[in-house]
């Protein structure tokens, strides 16, 4: 092969992968992933991927549920080019995670997690996501009311804490006799009430201080832990001397410390200073794992990362306890940790205004005590405000529960508030229907996609041709309805925050096979060429696919212009029309002899009026340009 012939070889096998990239994008943008997956490996095939083929590949397969292949496709990008954006590989971590490849998806995690390390004092801060606020306070998928609580007094009330139909609490509604300086309240004391639970309607009782006068002093108490057994308390107090009074350290400081107590005869007694306090720094809100075997709580002591930190400490069989250990950077910041509770399934609840937040105090979960190292979410509006929000409490449903805030619309300093978090779902439904015939189709493959592309279900239409899926509010979906020998009908859903909503959207899917034709829409063409454009390849499937069905189905091609140019022209540029098109169809893997012939008929067939020297408008035109696909034989 000489010089010449080489390099017009190479371009060509490089104008035919560019243009089946471009086909394979198309198919992937609406969502035809097989196809797309055909098309983008026949590119690699040729050793002509790149890093959008190959992370296209990856997504196709990812948004396909096949999760093994998708992280062959990832890793393949991230092996070959270096700059390969940080969304591939977070998908190519899930898809490690999915197929059970822990150890692989902790390394990539890792150097996710230290490419996107700030330099901010703030967590979470990123001067270019512009639009983090909003995404704290928009609507998600869960409904979330709140209320503010009756027994709330004018004084700050905060820290619920449910155990056994009881609510413990801390209150500063006592008795004048002594009012903390900082705010002219009354110091807090423990107060319990009785809730009743009708059917999500909660009753409460008239509160009352905590059972037992060795728990309440003249001082703070707050912030209660209470053991599985319902046996043994613990509590945040004041430091104070045997004489109940405040001790203090050299430079006027009160600490705070935490105690136990045991109960005894429905009354709690035997309060003792747990070991580990401190009398030069602050130690409180305890909370509990939900083995009761660690407990967490807040201080400031010296080593850690910010003003208060987070730690745990273990409780030993014997009663006795371990070395505090801190929470650590992936959750105590510069800031202030603080008020920890531990959900029944191990998620870490606290409070920080460390991390980038609505303002002031704001409450986060996190999953590390599971394992998982990734950074606290912030749980967002309505839980959190432009105020303090803390002391998060939730049941063991995960769906009711409890939190404090200042915010100004409440009774008093603090108050406490109930949440009832429902997920916000809708039905989806519809029929498929053969839309020349207007009749229910079986067989119909219904795929419900979401705003990333991603295949989230799909079901298959039974005779009466209905189908159905559960799904989100506040959400966009695309509804594409797939059957053989029928184009593809696609319809876009935006759902709004409306529970139970059902929403209704039939499907109309073209036969393919019309007659003794195979009907495609029109294959446009440039202007005086006859080269196969993208828009055209994408019809054009739909021909391979019907040939890859009836594989001994026989087609003729004929190809027709419209009447401006010269009648002699117009059928050459037919003819080459015709016979492009055939051979794109035997590129894709159809056999020449399946095309009987491919033959242009320039204008000699006009549909309408629009003859030589008729004036006609480019809609009327239209009109004759046009291909046909008839079926010599199928058998």
């Amino acid at each position: 092969m000489n010089t010449r012939i080489l390099v017009i070889t190479l371009i060509l096998i490089s104008s035919l992968s560019y243009s089946q990239t471009k086909l394979a994008d198309k198919f992937f943008e609406n969502y035809g992933y097989v196809k797309a997956i055909e098309l983008y490996e026949k590119v690699v095939e040729k050793g002509k991927a790149d890093a959008h083929v190959l992370t296209r590949l990856g997504d196709a397969y990812y948004n396909n549920a096949n999760s093994e292949k998708a992280a062959y496709w990832y890793k393949k990008a991230l092996d070959e080019y270096s700059d390969i954006d940080a969304e591939y590989i977070y998908k190519y971590i899930q898809s490690l995670r999915s197929t059970g490849n822990y150890k692989e998806a902790d390394k990539w995690f890792k150097e996710l997690s230290a490419a996107q390390q700030g330099d901010s004092r703030l967590k979470g801060y990123n001067p270019d996501e512009v639009d983090i606020y909003s995404k704290l306070t928009a609507k998600s998928d869960i409904i979330v009311t709140i209320e503010n609580l009756p027994f709330n007094s004018e004084n700050s009330d905060f820290g619920a804490y449910v155990f056994n139909d009881i609510l413990y609490f801390a209150s500063a509604r006592g008795e004048v006799k002594k009012v903390y300086n900082w705010n002219k309240e009354p110091f807090l004391d423990l107060l319990e009430v009785q809730i009743e639970d009708n059917n999500d309607f909660l009753t409460f009782g008239s509160p009352s201080k905590i059972k037992g006068d060795k728990v309440n002093t003249d001082y703070h108490e707050a912030s209660v832990a209470i053991t599985n057994d319902g046996k043994t308390l613990y509590f945040t107090r004041d430091n104070i001397n045997k004489r109940n009074r405040l001790k203090y350290d050299k430079e006027g400081t009160t600490h705070l410390k935490i105690y136990r107590a045991s109960l005894v005869n429905n009354r709690w007694t035997n309060v003792i200073e747990l070991p580990f306090n401190d009398d030069v720094h602050s130690t409180g809100h305890p909370a509990l794992s939900p083995d009761n075997k660690t407990l967490y709580f807040v201080s400031d002591r010296e080593g850690g990362f910010g003003q208060t930190d987070i730690y745990s400490v273990t409780i030993n069989n014997s009663g006795s306890y371990g070395e505090p250990k801190n929470l650590g950077e992936k959750i105590n910041t510069e800031g202030r940790e603080m008020f920890p509770f531990v959900g029944k399934d191990n998620t870490l609840y606290f409070s920080s205004d460390g991390y980038l937040n609505l303002g002031l105090l704001d409450i986060f979960k996190s999953n590390i005590l599971k394992g998982d190292r990734s950074e606290p979410k912030n749980l967002g509006a309505p839980y959190n405000s432009g105020y303090d929000d803390f002391a998060f409490f939730v049941d063991s449903t995960g769906c009711k529960g409890y939190f404090s805030s200042n915010r100004p619309e409440g009774k008093g300093g603090d108050d406490i508030y109930s949440f009832n978090a429902v997920i916000c779902k809708q039905q989806l439904k519809g029929v498929a229907k053969d839309d020349r015939i207007d009749m229910e189709m079986a067989g119909v493959t219904v795929r419900l996609i979401d705003e990333t592309g991603k295949i989230i279900e799909e079901v298959i239409t039974g005779k009466d041709g209905t189908y159905s899926f559960e799904i989100d509010c506040n959400k966009t979906y695309s509804i594409v309805g797939s059957k053989p020998d029928y184009k593809d009908d696609k319809k876009e859903l935006i759902t709004a925050y409306d529970n139970e909503k059902v929403n209704i959207i039939d499907l109309s899917l073209i036969p393919l096979i019309t007659n003794n034709q195979i009907v495609i829409n029109p294959i446009f063409f440039d202007f005086d060429k006859s080269n196969i454009r993208t828009d055209a390849q994408y019809e054009l499937e739909n021909i391979v696919d019907v040939l890859r069905k009836h594989s001994d189905m026989v087609i003729k091609i004929e190809s027709h212009t419209d009447s401006r140019g010269r009648d002699k022209y117009n059928m050459k540029l037919s003819d080459k029309r015709a016979k492009s098109t055939r051979d794109y169809l035997i590129s894709r893997g159809i056999e020449a002899h399946r095309i009987e012939s491919a033959i242009g008929y320039g204008e000699t067939k006009l549909l309408n009026k629009c003859a030589n020297r008729v004036k006609c408008t480019e809609e009327e035109h239209q009109v004759n340009r046009r291909s046909y696909f008839y079926i010599v034989s199928d058998f």
